[in-house]
C-alpha cells in the first residue's frame, strides 16, 4: 500500500471534518462568540488571561500532543497498519475531536474550571470527589514520568563521550525557555508585534537549536536533571501564563510544524510503501502476556485518536486563557485533527521500514529522517531535530501537567463555600504535587506505569460522561457525546478487566489491584449519573450552566 495515498486520504478526511461536523457541533452547543469568556471576566494575568487563537493553539496543541501521537500508533501496529489508520481517523474525528472540544467548551461555560467542577454542578458532589481523586493520581503519575523521560532524555553519559544527543537536547532547551520567556516579556509588556515577534522567535528558536547541537555544554547526570526539572516545573507552575507557558508552547508548536512539514514534502517524493502487514492477528502475545485488537488497539493508540490528558488539558489550561468561544473550535477540535496527521506520519514512519526496532521515539525518528534527506536534510541532522522537536514536547507536557496539578489541587482544598485554605495556596498547592511526584520518581513509578493506558482512558470516558451530563442539563443533543461515551466505557472497562486478569495470572498483585479499583470507580461514576437521570438525585447537585 503506497503510505502517500494514507496520507492525503487522512488530510482530506480531517479538513472535511472540520469544516461540516465541526460546524454541525458548533450549532448544536451554541458557541456564541457575544458570550465573553473566562479569560476575560476572571482575568487575573497569573491563569487567566486572552490569548490570540494562533498562541492557544500553539499552547494546546504542545500539551496534548507530547509523545502520545508518537508512541502509541507505533505500539499499536503489531495489529496491522489497517486498523491503526482506520481507528486514527474515526476516533479523531468523532471521538477525540468531540472529547477533547466538548471539555474545553464545558469548562468554559463553568468558569474556567476542571472537570472534576463540572461533574460536581451536573452530577454530584460524590462524582466530583470521586474524579478529582483520581485524575489527581493520574497527573502525578504523568508528572513523575516525564520528569524521567525528559532527564533520561537529558542525560550525558561519560561512559559513552561520543553521544552528545542528551547534552544537545539538555542545553537547547535551556536557552528555548530563556528564549520564550522573552518573547512572553516583549510582545505581553511591552507591545512588540505579535507577527515580528513570531518571525524572530523561530529563527531564534532554530538558533538555539544550532547552538545546543553545535556546543553541548550541559553535560549533566540524570540525576541532576531529575532534580534541575523539579525545581523548573515549580517556578513554570506559578509564573503567570504569559511570561513562560503561553510563548514557550506557541513557538514549540513551530517545532511539529516544521517537522510536520518535512515529513510530508518527504513522503511526497519518497512515496513509501507500507511494507508491515495490513492486518496481523486479532490476539498477539502468549499467557499472561496475551493483547486483544479490542481492546487493547483502542488504549494503545491513545492520543493519536483520543486521550483523557486532553481534558484535563482543555479545562486546565486552555480554557482560561480562551480569548473567544468561536475560537475553541480551532483550539479544541483543530489541535485534535493535527495530531492525527501526527498519528498517520507516525504509522508511516514504522510501517515504512520492516523490522524496525528502538523505541518508539527513535523509529519515528529513523523514518522521518530518511524522509527529509530526500530533499537534502542530511540524516543524521534530521534525526536529532526530531528528537530534540521529541523532548521539548515532553517537557511541554511536563510542565503543563504540573500546573492543571496544581489547580486541581486547589479546587479540592477549596471549601464548599468558596473559602479556602493554606493547601489552596499556589504555592503550596504546587509543592504538594510536585513534592508527591518526586516520592513518585524516588520509588519507581515503572512499577505502576503499565496501568497509565487504561487509567488514561478511563478519563477521557468520565470526561466524556461530564460534557454528556452538561449537555443534557442545557437542553442540548448529547447523542455525538453520548456514544462515543458508551464505547470509551466498553474499551476501558474491558481495558481493566483484561490487565487485572493479566496481571493477577503473572503474579503482579499490585496492578491487578488497581486495575479492579479502577473498574469500580467508573462503575460508581456510572451508576452516579443514572441516578441522577432516572432515580434520586445527589443531594449537592447544582443547576448547570447554561
Amino acid at each position: 500500500m503506497n503510505s502517500l495515498i494514507l496520507l492525503f486520504i487522512g488530510i482530506i478526511l480531517f479538513l472535511g471534518a472540520y469544516s461540516i461536523y465541526g460546524g454541525f457541533l458548533a450549532k448544536k452547543w451554541g458557541v456564541d462568540s457575544k458570550i465573553k469568556t473566562p479569560a476575560h471576566t476572571l482575568r487575573d494575568d497569573i491563569d487567566y488571561c486572552p490569548a490570540s487563537a494562533k498562541v492557544l493553539l500553539g499552547h494546546h496543541f504542545s500539551s496534548i500532543a507530547g509523545a502520545g501521537p508518537i508512541t502509541g500508533p507505533i505500539q499499536a501496529a503489531v495489529f496491522g497498519w489497517l486498523p491503526v489508520y482506520l481507528w486514527i481517523l474515526l476516533g479523531s474525528i468523532f471521538v477525540g475531536g468531540v472529547h477533547d472540544w466538548g471539555a474545553l467548551f464545558a469548562s468554559v461555560r463553568h468558569e474556567g474550571k476542571s472537570i472534576g467542577e463540572i461533574i460536581r454542578v451536573n452530577i454530584g458532589e460524590t462524582g466530583k470527589k470521586l474524579f478529582n481523586f483520581f485524575a489527581y493520581l493520574t497527573l502525578i503519575l504523568v508528572v513523575a514520568a516525564f520528569t524521567d523521560i525528559c532527564a533520561g532524555t537529558f542525560a550525558f553519559d561519560p561512559a559513552a563521550p561520543e553521544n552528545l544527543t542528551g547534552a544537545r537536547a539538555g542545553t537547547a532547551s535551556i536557552l528555548f525557555i530563556i528564549l520564550a520567556m522573552s518573547f512572553g516579556y516583549f510582545v505581553y509588556r511591552k507591545g512588540a508585534s505579535l507577527l515580528l515577534s513570531t518571525v524572530i522567535g523561530v529563527a531564534l528558536l532554530f538558533g538555539c537549536i544550532y547552538i545546543g547541537y553545535q556546543f553541548p555544554v550541559l553535560k549533566l547526570s540524570k540525576l541532576t536533571w531529575d532534580i534541575i526539572l523539579l525545581v523548573y516545573i515549580f517556578l513554570a507552575s506559578t509564573m503567570p501564563v504569559w511570561l513562560l507557558l503561553q510563548p514557550r508552547d506557541y513557538l514549540c508548536s513551530f517545532l511539529l510544524y516544521a517537522m510536520l512539514a518535512g515529513s510530508v514534502i518527504g513522503i511526497l517524493i519518497v512515496r513509501p510503501t507500507m511494507v508491515i502487514p495490513a492486518v496481523t492477528s486479532f490476539s498477539v502475545g502468549q499467557g499472561s502476556q496475551t493483547q486483544y485488537l479490542f481492546p487493547m488497539l483502542f488504549v494503545i493508540v491513545a492520543c493519536g485518536a483520543v486521550s483523557g490528558f486532553h481534558s484535563l488539558v482543555a479545562s486546565g489550561t486552555s480554557s482560561k486563557q480562551l480569548n473567544s468561544e468561536s475560537d475553541t473550535k480551532l483550539i479544541g477540535y483543530g489541535a485534535m485533527l493535527i495530531e492525527g496527521i501526527v498519528a498517520i506520519i507516525a504509522l508511516i514512519a514504522v510501517g515504512y521500514v520492516k523490522d524496525a526496532t528502538g523505541t518508539p521515539a527513535q523509529i519515528f525518528a529513523s523514518g522521518v529522517a530518511e524522509f527529509m534527506s530526500k530533499f537534502g536534510i542530511p540524516t543524521s541532522l534530521g534525526s536529532v531535530f526530531v528528537i530534540l522537536a521529541f523532548s521539548a514536547f515532553a517537557l511541554t507536557s511536563l510542565d503543563t501537567a504540573t500546573r492543571i496539578g496544581r489547580y486541581m489541587f486547589q479546587e479540592m482544598t477549596t471549601k464548599e463555600d468558596g473559602s479556602t485554605t493554606i493547601l489552596s495556596n499556589m504555592y503550596v498547592s504546587t509543592a504538594v504535587t510536585v513534592g508527591l511526584s518526586a516520592l513518585l520518581l524516588s520509588f519507581g513509578y515503572q512499577k505502576i506505569w503499565p496501568i497509565f493506558g487504561s487509567a488514561n482512558q478511563l478519563l477521557a470516558g468520565l470526561s466524556l460522561l461530564a460534557v454528556s451530563a452538561w449537555l443534557a442539563k442545557s437542553g442540548k443533543d448529547n447523542k455525538m457525546t453520548v456514544i462515543p461515551m458508551i464505547f470509551m466505557f466498553a474499551v476501558t472497562l474491558s481495558a481493566l478487566a483484561l490487565v487485572a486478569k493479566n496481571n493477577l495470572l503473572g503474579g503482579n498483585l499490585v496492578i491487578a489491584a488497581i486495575a479492579a479499583v479502577l473498574f469500580i470507580l467508573a462503575i460508581v461514576l456510572i451508576v452516579t449519573t443514572f441516578k441522577l437521570f432516572f432515580g434520586k438525585k445527589d443531594k449537592n447537585t447544582h443547576k448547570a450552566s447554561a
